[in-house]
């Protein structure tokens, strides 16, 4: 919960953990006004999951008001009554465009009335809501996600809908979800003029009145609740442990949520997935590898949320800037990846799905032996299925042409041909050779007996391929037992005798 809140965070313009940050806000008010325990726990999730819906209207805003993340950003300036609504609307339609095409845009929203945002905004209510569901969570989580756009007054969405009729939980995150954004910008006055602006329009009276009176306790960090890690610490209800099945089928929901941002990107993240699992398991990758790769692959562009649709569906070629910040998603994946609870290893291994042997790949850069096998797998599957993808500036690749470009990306040393050959042959294309080494060792057996042969310890194999050394022991014990040799001695002149050595330098 705590990672889809940081993609949410991006995708409404924020910086990072202003969820976290209004939810404990929430809580803290929640407490002055004597909130239920029950109602506390359902807070959380509210909280984390109000905006969760916005990325589904990222095309449609696009289309008409330019910059996605800029157009959310702006919202919580604005309060959000019919007339006031349509005039940023009408501020913003076609944002970015020749003046001609935005008076179009202009007259198309007034003429329309803002209806179509309100179908978006009911469409974000939806999408919020069912992925709630399918994370398990129930009525009193999911209902409220479909009032987040109600007012106090009634003028908002659901139409009528206001009052004590909107869950308290709704209304607790309404207000702090604003003041929070009013408060990181310019300090506890501007939190209270905005609360204190709204008061009995969008708001809950009562609840302003609470938070004016105690704003600034209410807003002072305290000593170690400054992230959702944190939250979760602070409240044992929430410590829920997902079981192996639940938390691939918990990554799944990210995985489409990450998809969901561009029409062009629908499956993408689970088609990988499923064909990096396969090849690791063609070459041999033991189990607990290819779960890791398989869980890294649905979550290899969770970053994108944070660069607007402006980049994602353009039509026509990027500028330089453009491309710079589409290549920070996959920089906001490994930051967003790297806390716990997920292992630090497959947020490490997700954000290399863009990395290339030679370092002309992003976001490090990274070349040679700093790419694990399983990255160079994720790679060269990403590269295959967005191939056989429409992209808006071309149509989708034929099959053909898309195992000739993985081919030429392999001999141009940008792809580890290994790492090719599996993905072409679990694709349905005849391998260029069998993806085994010298007495059948898999390619994963063969770096281990060359990082052998260089004297290198089961702990430090481990750390340069990012495995466990419990798991570089049962590699070499396969190993020992297909070689027929009984020590790393033996080992290592057999690595010497069939050029295992020298063909990890040359990969590399």
């Amino acid at each position: 919960m705590g990672v889809l809140s940081l993609a949410v965070d991006l995708g409404v313009g924020q910086p990072m953990e202003h969820v976290a940050r209004s939810c404990r806000l929430a809580w803290r008010l929640g407490d002055h006004i004597g909130l239920a325990e029950r109602e506390r726990v359902s807070l959380y999730y509210v909280a984390m999951l109000g905006w969760v819906g916005c990325i589904a209207d990222s095309p449609r805003a696009t289309q008409w008001f330019g910059d996605d993340i800029e157009y959310r950003a702006g919202v919580y300036d604005l309060d959000m009554k019919p007339l006031p609504f349509l005039g940023y609307l009408l501020r913003h339609a076609g944002a970015g465009q020749p003046p001609l095409q935005r008076a179009a845009k202009g007259a198309l929203v007034l003429a329309d009335g803002g209806r179509g945002v309100q179908d978006s905004l009911r469409t974000h209510c939806q999408v919020s809501s069912t992925i709630a569901a399918r994370l398990g969570l129930g009525e009193d989580v999911t209902g409220p996600l479909s009032q987040i756009f109600a007012r106090w007054d009634g003028k908002g969405l659901p139409a009528r809908l206001g009052g004590t009729a909107i869950a308290l939980t709704v209304r607790l995150w309404q207000l702090s979800d604003v003041v929070e954004v009013h408060h990181h910008r310019a300090g506890v006055r501007a939190a209270v003029d905005v609360a204190r602006a709204r008061r009995g329009g969008q708001f809950d009276p009562h609840l302003v009145d609470v938070f004016v009176e105690h704003a600034a306790e209410l807003l002072e960090p305290g000593e170690g609740d400054a992230s959702w890690t944190d939250l979760v610490a602070a409240e044992p209800a929430l410590r829920v442990s997902l079981t192996e099945g639940e938390l691939d089928r918990t990554l799944e929901v990210f995985a489409d949520y990450a998809d969901v941002k561009s029409p062009y990107l629908r499956g993408h993240s689970r088609g990988v997935a499923v064909l990096a699992a396969a090849a690791g398991e063609r070459l041999g990758l033991d189990q607990e590898e290819v779960v890791r790769l398989r869980r890294a692959a649905l979550l290899h562009d969770l970053g994108r949320t944070g660069v607007p649709n402006t980049i994602w569906d353009k039509a026509g070629p990027l500028s330089a800037g453009e491309r710079e910040r589409l290549r920070l998603h996959a920089y906001y994946t490994e930051r967003m990846l790297c806390r716990p609870p997920i292992p630090p290893e497959v947020g490490t291994l997700a954000a290399a799905a863009h990395e290339r042997l030679d370092g002309s790949g992003y976001h490090r850069g990274l070349s040679g032996e700093a790419l694990s096998m399983p990255a160079r797998v994720l790679a060269a599957a990403n590269c295959f299925h967005a191939m056989l993808e429409p992209r808006p500036h071309r149509p989708m690749r034929t099959r053909s042409e898309a195992v000739q470009v993985l081919e030429e990306e392999s001999r141009a040393g940008r792809l580890d041909a290994t790492a090719v050959d599996a993905v072409l042959a679990c694709a349905g294309h005849r391998a260029r050779r069998p993806p085994r080494g010298p007495a059948g060792l898999t390619p994963r057996e063969v770096e281990v007996l060359a990082l052998l042969a260089r004297g290198a310890t089961n702990r430090q194999i481990g750390r340069r391929l990012g495995i466990a050394p419990n798991t570089v022991g049962k590699h070499l014990e396969h190993a020992y037992a297909k070689t027929g040799v009984s020590g790393r001695a033996a080992a290592t002149l057999f690595a010497m005798q069939h050029g295992l050595v020298r063909t990890l330098d040359r990969d590399t």
